[in-house]
């Protein structure tokens, strides 16, 4: 089971996802939407941890000041070698700055950083479809850029597993 650190997206940003996540549904592109335990939200992960205690990366993120909202320039389409698809934001100084601490505040907690989260190795995104065929590229890039460019707000931070959807929201964004 993994538990991520996640940004979460103002009402007006997820229902956007969410209608790109239904369109895709509607052209036979499975998406976060329908896969796995079906509780999946629009996000971004800022870390994912394969080994954890909850109360310990609860403490640890909860210590950290609030942030504000953090508008996300979403004009980019990409995929990872193994066929996951996205929505990629503008990389600013504010995201990268944010990762880097959250990545430091859960390593300190004793959790165990997934490697792809690494500062350095970190690819921020949204994820849209999590097993894309290379078959439906097509469809879903025209999908994609027929609606870009988002621009969303992250306005909150949870903790999910990832194995159940269960949330776990923290008292301010991080």
């Amino acid at each position: 089971m993994t538990l991520a650190v996640c940004l979460l997206l103002d009402d007006r940003s997820d229902a956007a996802l969410r209608r790109l996540w239904r369109r895709l549904e509607d052209a036979d592109v499975p998406t976060l939407l329908t896969h796995t335990h079906g509780h999946h939200v629009p996000h971004l992960t800022w870390a994912a941890l394969r080994s954890y205690d909850l109360d310990e990366v609860r403490t640890s993120l909860e210590a950290l000041p609030e942030q504000p909202p953090l508008a996300l320039h979403l004009d980019a389409f990409g995929t990872f070698r193994r066929s996951r698809c996205w929505l990629a934001p503008a990389v600013t100084a504010s995201l990268v700055e944010r990762q880097a601490t959250v990545v430091d505040t859960v390593a300190r907690s004793g959790a165990d950083l997934h490697r792809h989260y690494r500062p350095g190795s970190w690819v921020p995104h949204l994820t849209l479809a999590p097993r894309l065929h290379l078959s439906d590229l097509a469809t879903v890039a025209a999908l994609v850029y027929d609606v870009l460019p988002i621009e969303a707000v992250g306005v909150s931070t949870a903790l999910i597993d990832t194995s159940t959807g269960a949330r776990h929201p923290l008292s301010h964004p991080i």
